[in-house]
């Protein structure tokens, strides 16, 4: 692989988690890294902050810049935009990662939480795109790569939770039109999703720990999203990318390390058959 030495990454909800993740691999060809979340200062049951990733991008080679956003104010995510401009002279990959979650139905579902998903989710994506969007139109090989489901538009995927469904399939929508409105530009617009489900807070904390127990480590995301990362923008664009399909696809056939725990079988994540 060319590799991202160099390469200026802007993640959204990189405090923990995949975006974590995403950033220290990425970190470690020597990419910067402009580390962007709500979680500044030390969160009382969750860990990481902005600061301790910058910290661990640092550690693990890569350059940091930590910075406080709330991908539903469209000014700060401008603002944003332009520091990490400012000081690393563009944007080569954003990587659509904040997300909010609540796995309830119609009636369990209060409008404030439903504005969050679709704030954070839906909108927090189209306009985090809309600002990165003339950077990466100046970058040899940009990306923006959205943690998003493929459009399985089954009722099923809906009864259980649908506002939050709603949420993350605008995610996926705003990855089918973007894709194709951007294609002309070199710009490719992707998806990836994990066939399992991740150990993460979010995971932690809307599943049963039997889920948790029965996930892999956010990893094998980070490492799909490296691959992807590498691939040429004007090829591989308008994807609803798989992690696994992904690494199958780099020669990667043995999926064991990623697990929790070593063995179990895994709980297959939502809006995957």
């Amino acid at each position: 692989m060319p590799g991202l030495k160099g390469k200026t990454l802007f993640i959204t909800g990189a405090s923990r988690g995949i975006g974590r993740e995403i950033a220290l691999r990425c970190a470690r060809d020597g990419a910067n890294i402009v580390v962007t979340a709500k979680t500044a200062e030390p969160h009382a049951s969750l860990p990481g902050t902005i600061h301790s990733v910058a910290a661990e991008v640092e550690a693990a080679g890569g350059k940091a810049l930590a910075l406080q956003l709330d991908v539903r104010d469209e000014n700060a995510i401008a603002a944003a935009v332009n520091e990490a401009v400012r000081v690393f002279g563009g944007i080569d990959i954003l990587v659509n990662n904040a997300s909010a979650i609540m796995l309830t139905n119609t009636a369990a579902t209060p409008m404030k939480r439903y504005d969050l998903m679709q704030g954070v989710n839906t909108r927090g994506t189209f306009a985090c795109s809309q600002a990165c969007l003339p950077h990466l139109a100046r970058s040899k090989n940009p990306h923006i790569l959205t943690l998003s489901p493929p459009l399985n538009m089954q009722a099923k995927w809906f009864k259980d939770h649908v506002a939050y469904t709603i949420s993350k399939y605008g995610m996926s929508l705003c990855t089918l039109g973007m894709a194709e409105e951007f294609r002309g530009q070199g710009i490719a617009v992707n998806s990836l999703w994990p066939r399992t489900t991740i150990a993460t807070a979010a995971i932690a904390v809307n599943f049963p720990e039997a889920i948790l127990k029965a996930s892999r480590n956010p990893a094998i995301m980070a490492d799909a999203a490296y691959a992807i990362f590498n691939r040429d923008s004007r090829a591989a664009t308008g994807n609803f990318y798989i992690d696994e399909t992904v690494l199958r696809e780099e020669g990667i056939s043995d999926f064991a390390a990623y697990s929790i725990t070593p063995g179990a079988t895994l709980y297959t994540d939502l809006f995957l058959e």
